[in-house]
């Protein structure tokens, strides 16, 4: 398994709302899979991919 380490993020509550519901409804296991994929795809999308 990948070594994971942490990253602090502070985001304003309404992007947090968000982000939860995301989890709620079962699109991710968490919020930590659900930001990490999230980045995932903006360096995809960014590197042209």
């Amino acid at each position: 398994m990948e070594k994971l380490s942490s990253v602090k993020v502070k985001m304003p509550e309404e992007l947090i709302k968000s982000l939860d519901l995301l989890v709620d409804v079962g699109v991710y296991p968490s919020r930590d899979e659900a930001i990490r994929d999230a980045i995932r795809l903006y360096i995809e999308e960014s590197k042209g991919g």
